[in-house]
């Protein structure tokens, strides 16, 4: 379980995430909805400790197992970072490498920089990074550079390479938003089985509400780093629909539809 408590993060005088109160069970697939500078990748961030907040709590776990994470430092927070794996927009790949290298610097938190840099992996996590690549359907091009492939091929070695991390919480930062609609489809298809088979919790920000709809039991809906709306996808109305993505009444209907189908909130 992930408890979040008044989480804040302030820049100047700009709350991007302002006293954000969240409690998400281990194994749920959540998606957080909402404009741009709603305050949702800030909120991943945060998460992930790759940005720190300004105030509240972040507690992982419970009882005795809790962990205070941001609290954490030094290699406790390495293990964090290893355990709560992130998925970016952009996949992050090292474009020279092969795909299997690739997956393979997941493993850093376990060999060390140096051993990775080197490339130092054991018989065993090899074949671990393969058949993280098989369940993408990316194992047959394990050996060629990452930058031979499509865009939504690269987006699945990125997903391998955030499961052989072994995680817990899976963190998808806007994983679609620069893909085509079948290739944007493969990659939920791919969290979605992730989330159902191994049990690890998803929490994804999503550019369109038909994606979240379609693909998560539970929706975060962010304004202006406020949580507007917690709760099942069919809980979500017209009207709190229009006022998440500031679509007012008197606005036509192709605008409408095109802010729930397919406008860019990243």
């Amino acid at each position: 379980m992930l408890k979040i408590e008044s989480l804040t993060k302030q820049f100047g005088d700009l709350k991007a995430v302002n006293d954000v109160t969240l409690t998400i069970p281990d194994g749920q697939m959540l998606g957080i909805i909402g404009r741009s500078g709603a305050g949702k990748s800030t909120l991943l961030r945060m998460i992930n400790r790759l940005g720190d907040s300004t105030s509240g709590t972040l507690i992982f776990g419970e009882g005795e197992n809790a962990i205070d994470v941001n609290a954490l430092k030094g290699k406790e927070l390495r293990d964090w970072r290893a355990r709560c794996a992130m998925i970016f927009q952009q996949f992050n790949l090292v474009l020279r490498l092969d795909v299997i290298t690739n997956v393979l610097m997941g493993r850093v938190n376990y060999n060390g920089t140096v051993k990775t840099l080197l490339k130092m992996f054991s018989p065993a996590e090899r074949a671990f990074a393969i058949r993280a690549l098989d369940r993408l359907d990316v194992a047959p091009q394990a050996l060629q550079r990452a930058d031979t492939l499509s865009g939504g091929q690269q987006q699945r070695v990125a997903i391998a390479r955030a499961l052989v991390q072994e995680p817990r919480l899976l963190l998808a930062d806007e994983p679609i938003s620069s893909l085509d609609p079948r290739n944007a489809g493969i990659v939920m298809d791919a969290l979605k089985r992730i989330n159902e088979e191994d049990g690890i919790t998803v929490i994804s920000n999503l550019h369109t509400l038909d994606t979240a709809k379609a693909y998560c039991e539970r929706i975060i809906g962010m304004k202006m780093g406020v949580v507007v709306f917690d709760g099942p996808p069919e809980d979500l109305t017209v009207d709190l629909v229009r006022d998440l993505y500031g679509v007012g009444e008197d606005d036509d209907d192709e605008e409408f539809s095109t802010v729930i189908t397919s406008t860019s909130i990243s």
